[in-house]
């Protein structure tokens, strides 16, 4: 049995990422009845707002779901005890440490999944404990690894530094990047943006239509002297990337960015003052569908692509 699908309980080895502003409990519901593991993302939402969507997520699924909690989260601590609270059996974290919380989540039977960027962390998600680790590329939208790294590049590397259960995130968004990450060492995926551009993610609507009216090159990832996130062409893209192009000091980065700005693009979908979070394989996507087409899409093209590989004639 697959390894992914057995660790979590679910059909698919598909995971929805647990995104900023886009994964509340109506997206990872609807992930996780179609056979997924949903995920409710943490990082945008106040403790009382997590209780509330792990309460409504609950309600809405009785299949496996967990919760994304980004450890630079400013009220970790009490994030991770409505966690525990609310019974939540399995938490991906991603950005810090993963020794910081892996013991206290596996002492309350959580199952835990770290985000990495590098077989070096990787190496240092099995020391911490984990029980599976995401090897994320640069192609992937939202906050990124600085290395830069691609997907196909981390897969085999990631792989050869560790023997735990391997989820490819980054770029992938169909069933055929689904087999390719398989093929290169990766047991199930995370896919983000094909999920963010669903009919249930909570992001609005105006910042669905523009993403998928991108094409290729239309993202980049800026924002380094920071932390480096991954953003759609437009007014706050052009001013970065100048005040980047000519060395703009740590302190006038934030200045720029200021607070909110996320919030303000995806959520709120303000096109000319919000900071667009997408990853590139956006430019491949170009019509709103439910999470429980999505899922089907891509594992019927999965299995499509494999059954089309095996009829190729040999070298």
């Amino acid at each position: 049995m697959n390894r992914i699908c057995e660790l979590f309980g679910i059909q698919y080895p598909i995971i929805q990422a647990g995104m900023v502003w886009c994964s509340g409990w109506r997206l990872a519901s609807a992930v996780s009845n179609a056979g997924g593991l949903g995920l409710i993302g943490a990082g945008s939402m106040h403790p009382d707002v997590l209780r509330e969507h792990i309460q409504k997520c609950r309600a809405a699924t009785d299949k496996p779901f967990g919760v994304n909690i980004p450890l630079m989260y400013p009220q970790i601590e009490e994030i991770m005890k409505i966690v525990v609270e609310e019974r939540v059996k399995i938490v991906f974290t991603s950005a810090g440490n993963p020794k910081a919380w892996t013991t206290y989540l596996k002492q309350h039977e959580v199952t835990v999944t770290h985000v990495v960027s590098s077989a070096k962390f990787a190496e240092k998600c099995e020391a911490a404990g984990v029980d599976a680790i995401v090897a994320e590329g640069f192609e992937a939208g939202g906050h990124n690894g600085r290395e830069e790294t691609t997907t196909f590049c981390l897969i085999p590397s990631v792989r050869k530094a560790t023997t735990l259960p391997l989820i490819s995130a980054g770029g992938i968004a169909t069933g055929a990047g689904m087999l390719a990450a398989i093929t290169l060492g990766a047991e199930g995926v995370q896919m983000g943006t094909r999920f963010a551009l669903t009919n249930e993610s909570s992001a609005h609507q105006y910042f669905k239509d523009f993403c998928l009216s991108l094409n290729e090159g239309d993202t980049k990832l800026l924002l380094k002297k920071l932390a480096p996130a991954r953003l759609a062409k437009g007014k706050f893209f052009s001013e970065v990337e100048e005040a980047e192009a000519r060395g703009a000091s740590v302190e006038e980065m934030r200045e720029l960015l200021g607070k909110g700005r996320a919030k303000k693009g995806i959520f709120e979908g303000n096109l000319e003052e919000g900071e667009l979070e997408i990853g590139q394989v956006t430019s491949l996507l170009h019509e709103l569908k439910s999470a429980a087409e999505v899922v089907k899409e891509v594992i019927d093209e999965y299995n499509a692509s494999k059954q089309a590989i095996s009829e190729l004639t040999s070298f």
